[in-house]
């Protein structure tokens, strides 16, 4: 039985574990790990402050501001009268407004047909429309807008004899612009721009002796 014991071969050096290269495989995979966590923090950083960078964009730069639509100038440019002073029954009557469209954003504003519509005495007496268009980022696109009136409305209205006899017409007009906003084919904003005028027509002078306008834009 000792001989037996005594021939057994020793395992060899080799096969037995080593301490040492436990610690350098946990080493690895510590340092491994590391890594993979500081990747993980550097692209989380970056996102945030991309999408930080965006928000302030979105709210600055990029913010969608309301168009600004004007009536610069009225004209009367063909009324027939009867000793300068009263309307002739079956004349026409035309009014060119002069309007111009203020875009302040960073992209351009794309508006379809506008409409003006003209009322005397909150009756209807004319309507117009106009062409679609843009307005260039940043820039103020004008436009004129002729307005053919019927007279015959006018004529009829109870209010006309005191009016003639004034000298003043008083009309209002109301115009509607609706269009879009695109940034970056990201945001996207449909507005409709609208404007309220009061105006007093100088029978004699055909021209426009007082304006009043009020604007509102609806998102």
């Amino acid at each position: 039985m000792v001989e037996r014991e005594q021939a057994r071969p020793l395992a060899p050096a080799a096969d037995r574990p080593s301490s040492d290269d436990d610690d350098v495989a946990a080493h690895l995979k510590k340092t491994r790990r590391r890594k993979l966590i500081k990747c993980c923090c550097f692209i989380t950083a970056v996102l945030l402050i991309l999408a930080v960078v965006i928000i302030i964009l979105i709210f600055t730069v990029f913010r969608i501001k309301d168009p600004v639509i004007k009536m610069n100038k009225i004209t009367v440019t063909r009324l027939d009268l009867v000793n300068n002073t009263t309307p002739k029954a079956g004349s026409n009557m035309s009014l060119t407004a002069d309007v111009s469209v203020k875009n302040p954003n960073v992209a351009s504003f794309k508006y379809s047909n506008t409409t003006t519509t003209l009322y005397y005495h909150g009756m209807v007496v004319g309507e117009a429309r106009g062409p679609p268009g843009r307005a260039r980022p940043r820039r103020t696109m004008r436009m004129n807008i002729t307005v053919d009136i019927i007279m015959g409305r006018i004529m009829s209205s109870p209010n006309l004899v005191a009016d003639v006899g004034s000298g003043l017409l008083a009309m209002s007009s109301y115009s509607r612009i609706p269009g879009r906003v695109k940034m970056l084919n990201i945001i996207k904003r449909h507005v409709v721009v609208m404007m309220n005028c009061t105006m007093t027509v100088n029978i004699s002078g055909q021209t426009i002796q007082e304006q009043k306008c009020k604007r509102k834009v609806k998102l």
